[in-house]
């Protein structure tokens, strides 16, 4: 037949005369046979059924592509995403958890959280503490955001509804939302009375894994507070450096500032709160730093507040810490959450005051009001040894003054750039030398203070023990009395003007300079008036303290020696002349 076609004949002629078919007739009455053999071929000869696939290979295809009903129901843990299918609410909502620490607010749209409140603490406006700043949120994005650095999805998938399913104890949350093409899930984990829980966030397209991160932008905690921007930043604990890294909005202000790296925790603070992901061992992590405008529910205004990215990976898990800055509380979570609680320079007297503080409060007094002055008695009497050698040198110099005047009398018109002047000081110093005066012993006891002024005021900055404990009308030992007239700082003047006292002066001191010095308790007033209330309680206690030891030594024989040193000295001294 293909012969015969080649030739250009057809059927029951004879041999066929090229010149009388045309080359394009010809052609087409090839592809109309070939038509027709094609178009009959599969009524004569019947195609076979294909092999039926194994079972076992059935059951894998059965588990990769799941109805969206089965997609609800599989656990957080599976890593891979499912084939495509439709997966997504029918309508917005939100819900609400509760533990017996948290009430949360969910939202299905972007699988958001809109309020987390944390019920065992008060806001400066005494309502349950609400750790996200919903006026801000609106305009920053909420809590538990996506953000995407390079490949971003084809969906908006902070916009989108997911779907939602809620374990039989309302504890685990899996929110999943899928196009067919893009995949989201979504996961969160509460324990009932733990500030610890379990997040996990997965993202693919077309199958494959989208890195990304999870986000807590607008700021963080207290937003009652005076200028709560003061005191909020991330935090990353750098493993390998052993440190542990604040970064502030100001210093994203030119862009996000990124860090990666093999991090213990990372996350957002403010004074006394923190909300930190723990990624597992030996885990690269990104943290990205924001510089976020927004309002606050108490400042219409934008403010400068800080935002948080954690994450990077196409599939996220972390352990999550939502809670106070809490020793005990962090240590059980994990040891290496203590570092949040940040002691400063001078945290090897501070942090063992606190804990000292923590221990009286907790076994003893039970008020951190009487902590405060329990500790500051037992300071003070552990540097009274310290203190009566400065006192001695005091009482000296006081009977010294006859001396010191002859020698002031001799160099009377004696101007400060007189090279006189020098001798005056060396007669001076050589009198102190002899009889074993130190003139700077007067300051020993504040120097001896200083130290322990420092520690008390980072340990009321920082430790969340002391917000909000009260002692007798004082509210609160973190902030300022509420009291219009401020009780302890106008007891703390007396107490220093009537300390000053009862202090023996430097004889032969500068008037000017004496002058100065009696208005040194209203100076130090002027200074703590503003300050945290159990800061002056410490100040206040440790004044009359100093006042009763001064009273003590004043009254004993060690006192009345020491003047008593100085005259028989200058007894004999007449003598032999």
């Amino acid at each position: 037949m293909f012969d015969f076609l080649k030739s250009g004949g057809t059927p029951g002629s004879g041999p066929p005369d090229n010149k009388d078919m045309p080359v394009e007739t010809r052609l087409l009455l090839a592809f109309i046979l070939m038509g027709a053999v094609l178009f009959t071929t599969p009524y004569f000869f019947k195609t076979p059924p294909p092999p039926a696939p194994p079972a076992k290979k059935a059951e894998s295809t059965a588990t990769t592509t799941p109805a969206p009903a089965q997609l609800a129901e599989q656990p957080a843990a599976a890593s891979a995403a499912p084939s495509p299918g439709q997966i997504a609410a029918s309508r917005e909502e939100t819900f609400a958890l509760d533990t017996d620490l948290y009430h949360i607010v969910f939202w299905n749209r972007g699988a958001l959280i809109q309020s987390w409140t944390l019920k065992k603490y008060k806001d400066s406006a005494n309502k349950p503490l609400e750790v996200v700043n919903t006026a801000g949120a609106p305009v920053t994005g909420f809590p538990f955001s996506l953000g995407f650095k390079n490949q971003k999805p084809s969906v908006d998938l902070n916009n989108v509804l997911y779907a939602v399913k809620r374990s039989d104890d309302g504890l685990q949350i899996d929110f999943e939302y899928s196009d067919g093409k893009v995949f989201s899930r979504k996961t969160f984990h509460f324990t009932k009375d733990s500030y610890q829980s379990q997040v996990s966030s997965d993202v693919t397209e077309n199958g494959v894994a989208v890195p990304h991160l999870i986000a807590w932008r607008g700021g963080f905690g207290d937003m009652t507070v005076p200028s709560p921007a003061a005191a909020e930043q991330t935090i990353h604990y750098d493993a390998a450096a052993g440190k542990l890294v604040k970064t502030s909005a100001k210093d994203a202000k030119n862009g996000p500032v990124p860090a990666i790296g093999s991090f213990s925790f990372a996350g957002i603070e403010d004074k006394y709160f923190t909300a930190v992901f723990l990624p597992g061992n030996n885990t690269t992590t990104e943290i990205q730093t924001f510089d976020d405008k927004a309002p606050t529910p108490y400042n219409p205004s934008q403010e400068q507040l800080v935002g948080v990215a954690v994450g990077g990976e196409g599939v996220n898990r972390f352990s999550l810490f939502v809670g106070p800055k809490d020793l005990e509380i962090l240590k059980k979570v994990n040891p290496k959450l203590e570092q949040v609680v940040d002691f400063g320079w001078f945290s090897i007297i501070a942090k063992p005051l606190f804990l000292m503080m923590h221990w009286l409060n907790d076994n003893y007094v039970h008020n951190y009001g009487w902590a405060i002055i329990v500790m500051t008695i037992f300071i003070n009497f552990a540097l009274f040894p310290l203190k009566i050698t400065s006192m001695k040198s005091m009482k000296k110099m006081q009977a010294l003054q006859p001396q010191i005047t002859t020698i002031n009398d001799k160099y009377k018109n004696v101007g400060m750039r007189d090279p006189r002047k020098q001798e005056q000081n060396q007669e001076v110093m050589a009198l102190y030398q002899k009889h074993g005066v130190n003139p700077l012993g007067g300051c020993l006891p504040m120097a001896l203070q200083m130290p322990f002024l420092f520690a008390f005021y980072k340990v009321f900055d920082i430790a969340i023990e002391m917000r909000g404990a009260s002692w007798l009308w004082v509210t609160d030992l973190s902030r300022p009395e509420a009291l219009a007239i401020h009780i302890l700082p106008i007891a703390m003047i007396i107490s220093q003007f009537i300390q000053q006292k009862m202090t023996p002066t430097q004889p032969g001191g500068d008037p000017a300079q004496q002058k100065v010095m009696m208005f040194m308790p209203i100076m130090f007033g002027v200074m703590f008036w503003s300050a945290a209330a159990g800061l002056v309680l410490y100040w206040l206690t440790s004044n009359l303290v100093n006042i009763g030891q001064q009273w003590f030594f004043n009254r004993t024989a060690v006192a009345a020696g020491a003047a008593q040193s100085v005259q028989v000295v200058k007894k004999k001294k007449n003598g032999r002349k």
